[in-house]
This record gives structure tokens, C-alpha cells and sequence, in this order.
């Protein structure tokens, strides 16, 4: 069984939005809806109410470079 995301895997979070929102800035989404989509991911586990603002804004980092490298 494959392993589940957490909080910590920014990386392979914002990978996982871009993909689902490619046109979407991430800039433009609010912490409360970003926390929401995260949690929904299909292959998300962790604990919703472990997450902060620092997670929450490496994981807005992460899919803004994605969707940055995108729009070159």
C-alpha cells in the first residue's frame, strides 16, 4: 500500500494541485481554501488540524514553481 501524504510533502503536494488547477495562480488562493483542497487529495493522510501557515505557504510555494515553470 502506498504511503499517504502529510504536511510535510510540499513538493509532491503542489505537484498533485497544479496538476489538478493548472491554469489556477496559486498566489490567488486563500490559506483556507488551499487547506481544504489539500485535505481532499485522494492520497492525502495526515491530520487536517496539523497543519500551520509555514506548511501551508511551502505547499503554495511548491505548486507556484510548478505552475511557473508551466507558463515559460
Amino acid at each position: 500500500m502506498p504511503r499517504k501524504l502529510t504536511w510535510l510533502d510540499s513538493e509532491d503536494i503542489g505537484i498533485l494541485l497544479h496538476e489538478k488547477m493548472p491554469e489556477l495562480d496559486p498566489l490567488t488562493v486563500r490559506f483556507t481554501d488551499l487547506h481544504d483542497w489539500v485535505v481532499a487529495l485522494p492520497d492525502f493522510g495526515d491530520d487536517p488540524k496539523a497543519s500551520n501557515e509555514a506548511k501551508l505557504e511551502a505547499i503554495q510555494m511548491a505548486w507556484l514553481e510548478e505552475y511557473q515553470e508551466a507558463n515559460e
